[in-house]
């Protein structure tokens, strides 16, 4: 029997049934006490039709736009529903006011502009990042108080990777003898961060998962959202940017409002590599993609002084996918952008592989640590229907983040990294396979220099060189 962490009694409409919205589906009824007729599917894609039908679920063939989302929405929300967000070109910034205004519950897992929003070419590449994203976000924040809860980028990454660091955190301060209670604001633990001397945090993932069936040419393979990766791997290279840089990239760009918690590249992140660390892969290079939780965790580890800042860790992701979403990229950058005309998330066909999602912490005392969540197809398959590695871990994400605001239902509008981490953790790990902690002494100087000279600061390892592109 599952444990029912909450009782929900309003409407749940699922806006969006990809890949997540079929692997949520399950989970949804497993942990919250809901009945199928109080659920509805609300996707432009006839998709996942048969597993809607198999848990009794209702689905409406409707497609939102800017000019219809309000009249649409309206149909079938009220006070005290609950909106889960998890579809793609559907303005997040938009379904928040709607949700905010009509007081109905809300989570998403990236936020997202309307379609083509990160690829307008009349936009600057310092508009279309998710620095700017969220930056409308939190404006949009000073006119919403402590109203209706709205969880904002709360999947995996971004997401469940908040609360790792958290964590993560806590168990370098115990295995170092640093005594310290568990921080309660964001000041506490900016100054634990700090106290640590962390001074970069990786969102390090590698994807191993395989198919019995090889990417084609003119293909598109991943094992989530194509039309999400797609979209990030387009956008400008992000990262937060901490105090102790001292070297600047020749093509970073500072923006012109905000925090400045974060930086640009002038280039996309499907085109600049990284080099990180997970304790089953080893090191490897992955992409600088841009994710809204390099900027979030940038932020909110951030210590000033009136205006001066006194501490900030370098934070980036750093994404290996699995093999054939490697060459799917590769094909659409090296075919000038131009997408593959046919797409494959891959389910059934994986035969072996993993997802291995975590964070890496550095310059401690005991000098890198990573800790997340292992999880192979065959776990997977085991935990839950209807799911890869991937999906579970951003299913888990979302289904963690849902129960957090119905048990906490007038918090506003919130991101992962202002939410209480151990609720969340204690109903994500049933899902996350191997979930713990791995000490390294990987650094990103390991090995460097063995073909070719480099001119390295020896003296900080973990300046910006740890991100330095290929």
């Amino acid at each position: 029997m599952y444990k029912k962490y909450v009782k929900f009694d309003g409407k749940l409409v699922i806006l969006g049934f990809g890949c997540i919205g079929q692997a949520i589906l399950a989970l949804i009824f497993r942990h919250i006490d809901i009945k199928p007729e109080q659920v509805l599917i609300l996707t432009k894609k006839e998709e996942g039709l048969s597993i809607a039908k198999e848990h009794g679920v209702s689905v409406v063939i409707e497609a939102l736009n800017r000019e219809n989302y309000k009249e649409k929405l309206k149909k079938y929300l009220q006070a005290g529903d609950f909106l889960l967000n998890l579809s793609v070109d559907v303005s997040s910034i938009a379904l928040i006011d709607f949700c905010q205004s009509e007081k109905v519950l809300y989570l998403d897992t990236c936020i997202e502009p309307w379609e083509g929003g990160y690829t307008d070419q009349s936009l600057s590449p310092s508009l279309r990042s998710n620095y700017a994203m969220r930056d409308k976000l939190l404006t949009q924040r000073k006119n919403h108080g402590k109203e209706t809860t709205a969880v904002v980028a709360h999947g995996a990454n971004p997401g469940l990777v908040s609360h790792f660091v958290k964590q993560a955190l806590l168990n370098i301060a115990k295995d170092i003898g640093v005594e310290v209670s568990c921080p309660q604001t964001q000041e506490e633990w900016a100054k634990l961060a700090q106290k640590l001397n962390i001074k970069s945090i990786h969102i390090a993932e590698c994807d191993t998962q395989i198919a019995n069936k090889p990417k084609q040419k003119n293909e598109f393979i991943n094992t989530w959202s194509i039309d999400g990766f797609v979209d990030e791997g387009a956008q400008p290279a992000e990262l937060g940017w901490g105090t102790h840089e001292k070297h600047w990239p020749h093509d970073a760009m500072h923006h012109e409002f905000g925090s400045q918690c974060a930086i640009y590249l002038n280039r996309p992140g499907a085109l600049t590599h990284v080099r990180t660390w997970t304790p089953h892969a080893g090191s490897f290079h992955g992409y600088l993609i841009t994710h809204t939780e390099a900027i979030s965790i940038a932020d909110y580890f951030t210590l000033k002084d009136n205006d001066k800042i006194n501490y900030r860790p370098t934070v980036h992701f750093a994404y290996h996918p699995c093999n054939d979403a490697v060459l799917s990229m590769n094909e659409f950058v090296g075919n000038e952008w131009q997408e593959q005309e046919a797409k494959r998330i891959l389910f059934d066909e994986i035969t072996d592989g993993m997802d291995e999602l975590g964070v890496l912490l550095m310059g401690h005392a005991k000098g890198a640590y990573w800790f997340g969540s292992q999880l192979s197809i065959q776990e997977a398959r085991l935990l839950a229907p209807h799911n890869n590695a991937t999906s579970l871990q951003v299913a888990v994400g979302a289904l963690s983040g849902m129960i957090w605001a119905m048990l906490n239902p007038t918090q506003g509008i919130v991101e992962p990294d202002e939410i209480d981490h151990q609720p969340i953790l204690e109903v994500a790990q049933l899902y996350l396979g191997h979930f713990g902690g791995h000490y390294s002494e990987w650094t990103p100087l390991k090995d460097r220099q063995n073909l070719f000279p480099e001119n390295l600061d020896h003296e900080d390892p973990w300046q910006f060189i740890n991100v330095r592109v290929n």
